[in-house]
């Protein structure tokens, strides 16, 4: 536990101080985010720097590096997860800076680059003696085993994933916060788990130590992150950021064998993809629209609610049930 919170002091402290150097060198370069044109509300957020993911992607790595000890190979896989997935989404936000639009990459192109990740990592994750196709049931210590199934489940809970954060990713504070609550629910839980399961041998226990320790790195780093890009922002994250933790979720959740906390934990990610579903079909079938934007924390904004109360309660909503899931595995393990 001790390594956990020195790891997320580390993440803080130096992203903190980083935070402003990579402001100050996105303003220098002009990479501002481009304001889509139909979110009225956001015309006073134009020429605000972007890719600022780069902030908590070298807290984390640096953190990580400064703390971990012993077996790291699931941790070392979780983090070329992070880098090659924040790689798409730095590409993504350069194209856009470079010719001034809001479209970098082509959606196929995006598309390409995410299912060949997500392959990569959910082969080695089947062939892996660590990880294998069996998954825990949430906040318990049963398993089930996918068999065939699991690689093509795991690559759509890549894609679905990591494209739930990046249309998260559209209110100042939102997406890191609703990550930073994400990560605290899965450090909590699988703590609980790795401290009362008889299933975890020595080499296992350093490797999910180990984890944490990179999911403590995460918390701290967001959280210095999250104090730049709350209301109003200094810097947004971009598709480098989204991309990278949606990628980070998915690989974290993954090796540990918790891919079915995703839709729990990130519930506020699972109802932004939802809303943008319902919103296209209907209005494909219908002409008319569910929402008066999506995704649903767009429709708040549009219903009148301020930017930092739909952030809060996105927040809070995320947090609570992180905290339950703690109490829920201590009650059905211990």
């Amino acid at each position: 536990m001790g390594k956990i919170f020195l790891s997320i002091l580390i993440g803080f402290v130096f992203s903190i101080l980083i935070s402003p150097l990579i402001i100050r060198f996105m303003r220098k370069l002009k990479a501002n985010q481009t304001i889509y044109e139909y979110v009225d509300m956001h015309s006073k957020k134009a020429g605000t720097p972007t890719m600022g993911g780069v902030i908590f992607l070298l807290g984390t790595i640096f953190a990580y590096f400064c703390v971990q000890h012993g077996a790291n190979q699931l941790a070392l896989v979780c983090l070329v997860c992070f880098f090659a997935f924040a790689l798409i989404g730095f590409l993504d936000d350069f194209l856009k800076i470079k010719l001034k639009r809001n479209l970098g990459l082509k959606a196929y192109q995006k598309i390409i680059g995410q299912v060949a990740i997500s392959i990569i990592i959910s082969v080695f994750a089947y062939l892996n003696s660590n990880i294998g196709s069996e998954i825990f049931l949430p906040f318990s210590s049963k398993m089930i085993d996918l068999g065939w199934f699991y690689i093509p489940f795991c690559i759509f809970i890549f894609l679905a994933t990591t494209n739930a954060v990046n249309l998260t990713d559209g209110l100042d504070g939102l997406a890191g916060g609703v990550s930073t609550a994400f990560f605290v629910g899965f450090v909590g839980i699988e703590f609980v788990l790795l401290r009362t399961l008889p299933i975890f041998d020595g080499s296992l226990i350093a490797e999910y130590n180990n984890v944490l320790i990179l999911g403590g790195a995460v918390i701290g780093s967001l959280l210095a992150y999250v104090l730049a890009n709350c209301h109003p922002a200094s810097i947004f994250m971009g598709d480098t950021g989204s991309l990278a933790l949606g990628g980070l979720i998915s690989a974290i959740c993954i090796v540990t064998k918790q891919v079915l906390l995703i839709p729990i934990l990130g519930v506020m990610f699972v109802v932004s993809v939802v809303s943008v579903i319902i919103q296209v079909l209907h209005f494909k079938r219908t002409h008319k629209r569910v929402f008066l934007m999506a995704p649903f924390h767009h429709h708040l904004e549009k219903k009148g609610m301020y930017e930092t109360k739909i952030v809060v309660i996105y927040i809070i909503i995320t947090l609570i049930i992180s905290i339950a899931g703690i109490f829920t595995t201590i009650m059905l393990n211990y």
